[in-house]
């Protein structure tokens, strides 16, 4: 779905098992790895020392941590089913979520989104979106997830 083909609330049912978006190639830098770390104080060496990662690392490299990919799909679905009336989109929840293969510094990721579930009520709906967040040039995703966003209604 692009710009421009924004649905209406109770269109949404319509999409359940049909992709909706892939969006463009983002690359993970170490300066979003390091940023992730510093506001999550979660600094493991894998993450955020490249010399030593590069040493000791299975991966050869300093790798994303699995949050910063999963924090991920909030900015990679930002034109991700535009849909008519909608003031406000949260993020409800998940339901499940993987990491099969680790995100080097430097590799890029994109994600698939496809509605698995539609719940209307009174002032919105409740997408619930199976993401995979693809890894360039790896048969295995690096993030799999089943995620809940609700949309409210003006």
């Amino acid at each position: 779905m692009g710009e421009g083909t924004a649905m209406k609330l109770e269109e949404l049912p319509g999409l359940v098992a049909r992709e909706v978006s892939v969006t463009e190639w983002m690359e993970i830098d170490q300066t979003r790895i390091d940023l992730f770390a510093e506001a999550t104080g979660e600094k493991q060496w894998i993450h955020v020392d490249p010399v030593r990662a590069a040493a000791e690392s299975p991966y050869g490299a300093p790798i994303a941590h699995g949050f910063l990919t999963l924090s991920m799909l909030s900015l990679l679905s930002k034109d991700v089913l535009p849909v008519q009336g909608v003031k406000l989109r949260v993020n409800y929840g998940l339901n499940k979520v993987r990491f099969p293969a680790a995100v080097r510094v430097g590799a890029r990721i994109r994600g698939r989104f496809t509605v698995a579930e539609v719940k209307l009520f009174g002032d919105g709906a409740d997408v619930v979106f199976a993401v995979t967040v693809e890894l360039e040039g790896s048969a295995k995703p690096c993030c799999a997830a089943e995620w809940i966003v609700r949309h409210y209604s003006v």
